[in-house]
């Protein structure tokens, strides 16, 4: 059922509508309603140029600023519920202290590995169990800085469209395109599509200066914690190492995907 835009600003967290928004913190609730939660102004932006869409707009005028008030004009020319709200209720919603007067409810795309369009050139991500919502987000950065055309999750531990993900994103989870699936499904999908499989193991012989990162290819990266599961230990997947010159035997899976990452466009060219 749809909830008639209030008269009024909500000042109470319990309403029925705070309710259900606050409850896509959660992933039962996120998997449920197809939606999740965005957070800002700029991440609002990113989802709307993304072609996202936004059901509902939860706004603090009061704390609202130019660009925000851009982003809730666009998304009510798009057809989304502006929904005046109080300051205790937006905290409510709101991740963390920057609050910049607009958290909105957001449509979650279709995650299919089927529906996943790609150039006849890709470069891709694929993460394996990645837990940290921060760390996707952060790779997701990369890969958006990157020029990589499509992000895949790989045996999830956390699903793509966490609020916190998405916050740690800065909204460019909505400017690359993303999928997610069991990891040997993944694997096979990929090579059927002519991508070459090149995965970061800290026990390979190649460093990744030496490889060939250039055609179509997808960088495969697993947890910190357990590393890459047995479907990458495959004779189709070419392992490769960045070294580790101090004590630690890894890096963090955010920082890996940048190196590997811009190394692949140093090779493809710049530009």
């Amino acid at each position: 059922m749809t909830l008639p835009r209030p008269a009024e600003a909500l000042t109470s967290p319990k309403n029925p509508r705070i309710r259900a928004a606050a409850a896509l913190r959660d992933r039962r609730a996120r998997d449920e309603a197809g939606l999740t939660l965005v957070d800002g102004a700029r991440e609002l932006s990113r989802a709307l140029d993304g072609g996202a869409t936004v059901v509902e707009a939860f706004v603090d005028e009061t704390r609202l600023g130019p660009e925000g008030a851009a982003a809730v004009d666009r998304a009510r020319i798009a057809g989304a519920v502006v929904v005046p709200v109080g300051e205790r209720v937006l905290d409510s919603l709101a991740y963390g202290d920057r609050s910049e007067g607009v958290v909105a409810t957001v449509r979650i795309p279709d995650l299919s590995l089927g529906g996943l369009r790609l150039t006849a050139d890709p470069l891709v991500v694929v993460l394996e169990g990645v837990e940290k919502p921060g760390n996707l987000g952060a790779v997701l950065r990369s890969a958006d800085g990157a020029g990589a055309d499509a992000v895949v999750a790989a045996d999830p531990r956390t699903d793509l469209f966490n609020p916190n993900a998405v916050r740690a994103s800065l909204g460019t989870l909505f400017a690359v395109p993303v999928a997610a699936g069991p990891s040997a499904e993944v694997r096979d999908r990929l090579l059927e599509r002519g991508l070459r499989l090149v995965a970061a193991r800290v026990d390979a012989a190649v460093d990744y200066i030496d490889a060939d990162l250039t055609g179509p290819v997808a960088i495969v990266l697993g947890s910190e914690a357990a590393g890459l599961g047995d479907a990458w230990h495959h004779p189709s997947v070419e392992p490769v190492r960045l070294p580790m010159l101090g004590v630690a035997d890894s890096l963090n899976v955010s920082i890996a995907a940048a190196v590997l990452l811009y190394e692949a466009r140093r090779q493809r060219g710049l530009s």
